[in-house]
This record gives structure tokens, C-alpha cells and sequence, in this order.
């Protein structure tokens, strides 16, 4: 079997790798990309990888995620890694983490959390209380949520 590049390579931008198969839609999801912003995007899903066996890829030309966005892919896909791009070479790779605080990104899962009263002016905030497995509270109401329950 012939190695053959799928997607050509970008020349600046972030190379999400190893992302769990069939994850790669809701990582676009949790960074608020719809395809809408007039970036390149390369989405490969289902290739083989010796680590998970299978594996999706995206590719997004002209954007260095942040490290914020770069913490709240651990949500959908624990195990991604994150290559930063300038001129066709890797200059950063890093793996993802849960970050210790996420603001206004996810509501509540609480109907009763003051952050989903339509008139408050409340921004969901919540703080990790625990590493592995994620596991953040609810700065306002006290609930806690798995990482994956926040999506």
C-alpha cells in the first residue's frame, strides 16, 4: 500500500490531528466554524492511525487557534493534537487540555441556572474542579457537568 497525501498541505494555519473518528464535524461545531468565514477548511474523516485505530484531520488554512479554542476541542476530542503552521512547516505541536475556566461558550444544563433566564445579563461561566475526567461546576448554580455534557 502506497502513501499518498489526501489533502495537500497548508502553508499557515492549524492541523488538528487525531481527533476520535466522526468527531471532526463537532470540533468544527465547538470552534463556531460554519463555513460561512471564508476559510480554507480540510476535513478528512476515517483514516487509518496506528494510535486509534481510525481518526479524522482538519485543516484550517489562515487561522492559528487560540489557546482558549485549543483547550475546549479536549470537549469532543480528548486525544486531539494541535500543529500550528507557518510556510508548510510545523513550528508548534501540542496536545489539548480542559481548560480551567470556560466562559460564555456552553449554557448551563440546569433550566433553573439564573445564566438561562432570557432577561439576565449572565455570562455561563464554569470552573474544573477535576482533571481526569473533566469535570466542571457551574459557577452560578453549582451543577456539575462532564466536559462532553457542556456541548
Amino acid at each position: 500500500m502506497s502513501k499518498e497525501l489526501i489533502v495537500s498541505k497548508i502553508e499557515n494555519g492549524t492541523v488538528i490531528d487525531h481527533i476520535p473518528a466522526g468527531r471532526a464535524l463537532m470540533v468544527l461545531r465547538v470552534l463556531g466554524i460554519t463555513g460561512r468565514e471564508g476559510l480554507r477548511i480540510a476535513l478528512v474523516m476515517n483514516v487509518d492511525s496506528r494510535k486509534l485505530g481510525k481518526k479524522d484531520i482538519v485543516k484550517i488554512e489562515g487561522r492559528e487557534l487560540t489557546p482558549e479554542e485549543v483547550n475546549i476541542i479536549s470537549a469532543v476530542a480528548p486525544t486531539a493534537t494541535i500543529n500550528i503552521v507557518k510556510n508548510f512547516e510545523v513550528i508548534k505541536k501540542f496536545k489539548v487540555s480542559p481548560p480551567e475556566v470556560i466562559r460564555g461558550r456552553f449554557k448551563c444544563r440546569n433550566p433553573m441556572c439564573i445564566t438561562n433566564a432570557p432577561r439576565e445579563p449572565v455570562v455561563p461561566t464554569f470552573y474544573l474542579v477535576k482533571r481526569e475526567p473533566p469535570l466542571f461546576v457551574c459557577a452560578y448554580c453549582g451543577r456539575y457537568h462532564e466536559l462532553s455534557d457542556l456541548i
